[in-house]
């Protein structure tokens, strides 16, 4: 790769940060499935600072609780959008399940190393208005890949999606099992299939 190739990708990757979540678009036939790993991709960054409030307030990964409030508000939410609620449901529990992943990982680095020092973002006023706006949009998101959703090669396109989305930003790779499990239950069959 040529140094002004490297440059576009780094640039174009940086656009793609710097716009604002509501703007992330990409051309072609599966812009709704891209939008989608955006904003899960987006939604699972939260992570960290969740679980750096947690660990610095000695409070458990785990919000059973809070998640079935969650889940359930996304039901109504979705119903009125026109999104199978079932389906949000699910979609939603891969989120949380992908989080909490995630946030336990985090936990088992700092136990072994350092944890972080710096003060977390404050969990009810910067982190959790982030991902309530993200909730919504991921709604949205969700009744743009409905028709996508019972394809045959459903699966195949969202590991090609996914795929094509690490390939132009600055993807973690430590977050690659927690965004499978975020997509889950994005295709009716389930799973992310191999790109051919």
């Amino acid at each position: 790769m040529t140094l002004l190739t490297r440059a576009s990708v780094r640039c174009a990757a940086a656009l793609l940060f710097a716009l604002p979540i509501t703007s992330v678009h990409a051309d072609g036939d599966d812009t709704a499935l891209t939008n989608l790993v955006a904003l899960v991709s987006q939604r699972l960054a939260l992570a960290e600072p969740v679980a750096h409030w947690k660990w610095q307030h000695h409070k458990p990964i785990t919000d059973t609780p809070r998640e079935d409030a969650l889940l359930a508000n996304v039901q109504k939410r979705a119903t009125a959008a026109g999104v199978d609620p079932a389906f949000a449901r699910a979609f939603f529990r891969d989120q949380i399940d992908a989080s909490t992943q995630m946030q336990k990982s985090l936990f088992d680095t700092w136990r072994a190393s350092q944890a972080p020092s710096d003060p977390a973002p404050d969990l009810a006023t910067a982190t959790r208005p982030q991902l309530d706006r993200l909730t919504g949009q991921l709604i949205g998101a969700l009744a743009r890949v409905q028709s996508v959703r019972g394809a045959p090669d459903c699966p195949a396109r969202v590991a090609r999606t996914l795929a094509n989305w690490k390939a132009l930003t600055r993807y973690d790779s430590a977050r690659a099992n927690a965004m499978n499990q975020a997509l889950e239950h994005v295709c009716e069959s389930g799973g992310v299939g191999g790109v051919a």
